[in-house]
This record gives structure tokens, C-alpha cells and sequence, in this order.
């Protein structure tokens, strides 16, 4: 008797395109939603009172769709820390929503920005991306419909956002990230409990955690394994946490 193979069953979402990082248009949502708590309401702001000063109502729509879809993805608390942290950490967070907001993305973080980095390999070059993307497409044939011309400016974004985030120099090389104590408080508000797969997971984990289907890696940073933890690595790191 055959037996059938069984297709991952996360779905990938590679409608990325819209920018980079969107850093601006990030605090200027995240403030207007502080002052009217609804996101529809801050929807139809974008439009009447073009708050991202877009310069066609096409551009406005798209920028401000895609900002509002991963502003959703932080927690109250979260979005409070964005509006009052330091530009550095306002953009690892919001490299945190990305992640959140795009399974590729974050899987990518996982099983190559993390991956390299733990290995001592400093450097993140296109062919990383090529490689990964290849490997997905085998297990998801969504990506393989996707164009080349497709995969490369989704490429080039990806590499964009991590620049912008602090994660990767001009010359390819990781930058690790060195997290402030109130900075990691918020992170583990949301790590409390049992392994989470999903993607609201957050960018670094308190301490190993022995759970059953959970993987201790065995770095010296001690940071769970991606099977545990989707995003507990995507912010490489330089300091143990615990």
C-alpha cells in the first residue's frame, strides 16, 4: 500500500513588496491608533487625511494596508513600547511584526539569519536566500508558480528590511543584537507558558525549556531550537539571556 505524503501545512504569504522596513509609517499609525484605539478608524484616516503623504492614492492604499496588517500583530503593550523606544529597538520590533506577519520571513530568520550566525557564519549573502527559497519550494508548491523576476525583488526586499532593521551591514555581515533590559522584559510577557509554534512567538526566549517536542540547542547562547521557538532567533543575539 503507498503512503501518501503529507504537505506542510504553513502557507506562505510572499506579498511583501509594498517597502522596506516602513519605519515612519509604522509611528505614524501606531500614533494615530493610540489616540482613536480602532484600526478601521485609522484605515480611514490614511485615506482622508493622507497621513503617510503619499503621492498617489494607489501607493497610499497599498503602504498603508501592509503597515496596518503588521502593526496588528503587537500586543497592546507592544505597540506602547514601539511609540516610546529608541530607533534601534522600534526597529527590531518591527522587524518582530514582520516576521509575525509572514511565515517565509520568519522561517528565514529561524533557519538562516539564526543558523548562520550560531555557526560563527558572519556573513548573508543572496545565494543564503536562493538556497532557502529552492528548499521551500520543494515542500510548498505555492513558491514554485512564483517567477524569478518575483523571487528576486521579494529577495531584495527582504535584504532591505534587514538593513533598515540593524541586522545587516552594507557589506552583508550580521549584526547581532544587543537587547535592553525593558526591551527583553516585553519580550517575556509573551513567552510565558508552554512552547508556542505560532507566529506571534517573539524574537528571543527567556531560558532552554525541556517541554515535550521541544529541542534544547546545543549553542552556548543556549537559545531553544527553531522547532520549539519560529521566532526565537529573529534577532541574533551577543548575550546569553537567564
Amino acid at each position: 500500500m503507498n503512503q501518501m505524503t503529507t504537505l506542510p501545512t504553513t502557507t506562505y504569504d510572499v506579498a511583501f513588496t509594498a517597502g522596506g522596513l516602513l519605519l515612519r509609517e509604522s509611528l505614524i499609525l501606531a500614533e494615530r491608533y493610540r489616540q482613536l484605539g480602532d484600526w478601521q478608524a485609522v484605515r480611514l484616516a490614511v485615506c482622508d487625511e493622507n497621513l503617510l503623504q503619499a503621492r498617489t492614492v494607489s501607493s497610499m492604499n497599498r503602504v498603508g494596508r501592509e503597515v496596518v496588517q503588521r502593526l496588528q500583530t503587537l500586543r497592546e503593550t507592544e505597540l506602547e513600547f514601539l511609540l516610546d523606544a529608541s530607533p534601534q529597538e522600534q526597529a527590531w520590533l518591527l522587524w518582530v511584526a514582520i516576521c509575525r506577519r509572514y511565515a517565509l520571513i520568519a522561517d528565514f530568520a529561524v533557519e538562516v539569519l539564526r543558523e548562520r550566525y550560531l555557526s560563527l557564519k558572519a556573513d548573508l549573502n543572496f545565494e543564503d536566500f536562493d538556497a532557502f527559497f529552492h528548499h521551500k519550494a520543494d515542500w510548498h508548491p505555492a513558491l514554485e508558480s512564483v517567477r524569478p523576476v518575483t523571487r528576486d525583488k521579494l529577495r531584495q526586499v527582504l535584504f532591505r528590511m534587514l538593513r533598515e532593521a540593524g541586522l545587516l551591514g552594507s557589506n552583508h555581515m550580521i549584526h547581532a543584537a544587543m537587547l535592553s533590559p525593558p526591551f527583553i522584559a516585553l519580550i517575556r510577557q509573551e513567552i510565558q507558558g508552554s512552547c508556542n509554534t505560532s507566529l506571534s512567538l517573539t524574537p528571543i526566549c527567556k531560558e532552554p525549556r525541556h517541554e515535550p517536542g521541544c529541542q534544547p540547542h546545543d549553542h552556548a547562547g543556549a537559545l531553544p531550537a527553531p522547532a520549539c521557538c519560529d521566532l526565537g532567533a529573529a534577532l541574533p543575539q551577543k548575550t546569553r539571556l537567564g
